[in-house]
C-alpha cells in the first residue's frame, strides 16, 4: 500500500512541485506552492462541485427536516423513515457531500508530505528524467524573497484560521425553530455547530502556529480558493433555483 501511494500520488506530486520550482523566477518555492495549490484545486474542482451541490441540497432540506422532527418528536424510527422518504422524493443524497471529500483526502495527505519534503532538500531518487533535467541544483526554503517557508509563521497561521472561519460561516444553517421536546436535539446540534464555527479556526491557528510556513501557506491558500469556489458555486445554484421557480410560477 505504501509503494502504491508513493507511485500513484506522492511521486507525481513531488515532481510537479519541483517542475514548478524550476520554472518560477529565482526558483521561488513560495510561488511554486501558490502554483501547485491552484493546480490541485483545479484538478479537484469537479469533486468540489459535487460536494457543494450536496451540501447546499442538505441545507435546503433543513426547514422540512425540522418540521418532521416536530411531527415525530417521540418516534425516532418514524422520523428516520420520514426523513429518508423526504430525501428520496427530493432526489437528495445526504452522503453526496461526503464522498467527494473522501476521494480528495489521499491527494491532500500526499501533498502534505510532498511539501514537507520539498521544503528541506531535493530528493533526486524521486525525480523523473524530465524533472531531473530541469531541476535546480538546490532548493531554497525562502519564498518571495523574505518568507522562511521551513519556519512557523504566526501571521500565516492567523490568516489560515480566518479563512477557515469564513468557510465554516458560509456553511452555517439557520437555527432551529422547533417547540416542545423535539427541539432539544436540534438545539444541542445548533449549539455544537456554533462551537465548531469557532473551534475549527482556533484549532487551525494552533496547528498552523507550529507547522512550517510553507505548509500553513498551502492550508491558507487552499481554504481561500475553496471559499471562492463555494461562493461561486452557491451563487450559480441560487440562480438555477430562481430560474426553476420562475418556470414553475409561469407554467
Amino acid at each position: 500500500m505504501k509503494e502504491f501511494f508513493q507511485i500513484v500520488l506522492y511521486k507525481p506530486l513531488y515532481n510537479l512541485l519541483i517542475v514548478l520550482v524550476s520554472f518560477m523566477p529565482g526558483h521561488d518555492m513560495g510561488l511554486a506552492i501558490v502554483g501547485i495549490t491552484i493546480l490541485i484545486r483545479l484538478i479537484l474542482h469537479p469533486f468540489s462541485i459535487s460536494a457543494f451541490r450536496g451540501q447546499r441540497a442538505v441545507q435546503r432540506m433543513q426547514p422540512k427536516l425540522r418540521e418532521l422532527k416536530a411531527k415525530y418528536k417521540d418516534d425516532q424510527q418514524g422520523f428516520a423513515q420520514a426523513s429518508m422518504e423526504l430525501y428520496k422524493n427530493n432526489e437528495v443524497n445526504p452522503l453526496a457531500s461526503c464522498l467527494p471529500l473522501l476521494l480528495q483526502l489521499p491527494i491532500l495527505i500526499a501533498l502534505y508530505w510532498v511539501l514537507r519534503a520539498g521544503l528541506t532538500s531535493l530528493d533526486a531518487s524521486l525525480l523523473y528524467s524530465f524533472t531531473a533535467a530541469h531541476a535546480p541544483s538546490q532548493i531554497s526554503s525562502v519564498g518571495f524573497g523574505f518568507l522562511h517557508l521551513n519556519q512557523p509563521s504566526w501571521l500565516i497561521a492567523i490568516a489560515a484560521g480566518a479563512a477557515q472561519f469564513v468557510q465554516a460561516k458560509m456553511m452555517q444553517t439557520p437555527p432551529p425553530v422547533v417547540d416542545g421536546e423535539g427541539s432539544k436535539d436540534e438545539a444541542m446540534l445548533a449549539a455544537m455547530n456554533k462551537q465548531m464555527l469557532y473551534v475549527m479556526p482556533l484549532l487551525t491557528i494552533f496547528i498552523g502556529w507550529k507547522l512550517p510556513a510553507g505548509l500553513t501557506m498551502y492550508w491558507f491558500l487552499a481554504t481561500l480558493l475553496t471559499v471562492l469556489q463555494q461562493w461561486y458555486i452557491f451563487r450559480a445554484l441560487d440562480k438555477e433555483e430562481e430560474e426553476k421557480n420562475k418556470k414553475i410560477a409561469n407554467a
